[in-house]
């Protein structure tokens, strides 16, 4: 059940989630919005406090003789991971994932987010600490899909979707840190390991308001450490199965990323609305398509990704963006700080603090790379090169 369940959701695994900021937060929010929102960061810090009532130290799990074998096993890896990152990423060393927490559910948030109907461009909510985001997280499905309804309702593209992790920035290590969770802790090891790289790496920089920069950044650690854990700790095996898993997800992105930039290009032009909503269908139904072709050529009939594929939309499409976009960018960076982690925080710290078009110039020299080529022959005349207005 693993692959249907994560299908393409990897890039959104680890959404920062606004429950454990809010407690910072109430009190300006209702100096700068007349409390509006006191009802969502309400139930965000409460849903979080719940999340933490839950947790208990890890070295107390291990030790109970009512855990079952294989998780106890699990949170033994999970805590050798947890070193790794200390020693070996220069990631921080506090009481975030030291501790265990079974939620009885499949997922720690479940994000709503939305985008017009001709724009890739996601809503945005804005906060106190955070800054703005293109996502309100809740800590049960049915809430989810009632903040979901209205948007709806309103013209705009939904999506909502299983979170099994957020971060909290390193702000609750005061009371125990983020916890593990059920809800990824029996992911393959190579996974598990890319997750708790990732959530870490929020807690080293963070851009108030610029998720695509937040997101890119941890993605390219979790990319570079988990390779790191695999050369050194894991068995023939289990680097061959996710060597398998990280190609397919290479697969998927280039895919994504060209469909994503042809329908960008497309509702950016000065076509009619008619004639754009035409072309959207088209291009859909291509990108549909081209996912069938990849998986029942090289991919040998894995479906793992189509659920995404099933329900994909421009809210969908706009959240890829921010988890895949800049990634190169990072690692290219830390090749260029000699692949050396605390030179390389240090440049993602002080680009973090800069203003946002200060920024963006300053990640522009890394942005630059040779594209892949598609990863399959265009299955439909909607494959054929970006439309022009």
């Amino acid at each position: 059940m693993w692959p249907k369940r994560r299908a393409a959701r990897w890039g959104l695994a680890s959404v920062l989630s606004l429950g454990g900021l809010v407690l910072a937060g109430l009190g300006t929010l209702c100096v700068t919005s007349g409390c509006s929102s006191i009802d969502y960061l309400g139930q965000s810090a409460s849903g979080h406090i719940r999340l933490l009532a839950a947790a208990r130290p890890v070295k107390d799990a291990i030790a109970d003789p009512a855990t079952p074998k294989a998780l106890r096993k699990r949170l033994e890896l999970t805590q050798r991971m947890r070193q790794f990152a200390v020693t070996e990423l220069h990631e921080p060393d506090n009481d975030s994932y030291r501790s265990y927490a079974d939620l009885k559910r499949p997922a720690a948030v479940w994000n709503v987010v939305a985008a017009p109907e001709l724009s890739l461009q996601l809503t945005t909510w804005c906060f106190p600490v955070v800054g703005c985001v293109g996502y309100r997280g809740y800590y049960d499905l049915a809430s989810a899909n009632e903040a979901a309804a209205p948007l709806k309702a309103g013209g705009l593209e939904v999506d909502v979707y299983e979170v099994p992790a957020y971060s909290t920035l390193g702000w609750m290590n005061w009371i125990g840190g983020d916890p593990l969770l059920n809800t990824f802790v029996q992911w393959p090891e190579g996974e598990l390991s890319r997750l708790i790289f990732h959530e870490l790496a929020h807690q080293v920089a963070y851009a108030p308001g610029d998720t695509t920069f937040n997101e890119s950044f941890a993605t390219a650690v979790e990319h570079i450490g988990s390779q790191r854990w695999l050369d050194e700790n894991a068995t023939p095996e289990v680097r061959a199965k996710q060597a398998l898993t990280e190609s397919r997800r290479d697969d998927f992105h280039v895919l994504v990323r060209a469909w994503r930039a042809k329908l960008d290009a497309m509702y950016r032009s000065d076509l009619p609305d008619a004639e754009k909503r035409v072309r959207k269908a088209e291009m859909y139904a291509g990108m549909r398509a081209d996912y069938e072709a990849l998986k029942q050529g090289r991919w040998a009939g894995y479906n793992g990704y189509d659920h995404w594929f099933a329900k994909a939309n421009n809210a969908s499409m706009g959240t890829q963006g921010a988890y895949d976009d800049e990634v190169g960018a990072f690692e290219r960076l830390f090749a260029a700080e000699g692949r050396d982690f605390d030179r390389f925080y240090a440049e993602v710290r002080r680009m973090a603090a800069l203003p946002r078009p200060e920024r963006d110039a300053a990640m522009a020299p890394y942005r630059v790379a040779p594209q892949r080529a598609p990863v399959v022959a265009p299955a439909t005349a909607a494959s054929a090169p970006t439309v022009s207005g």
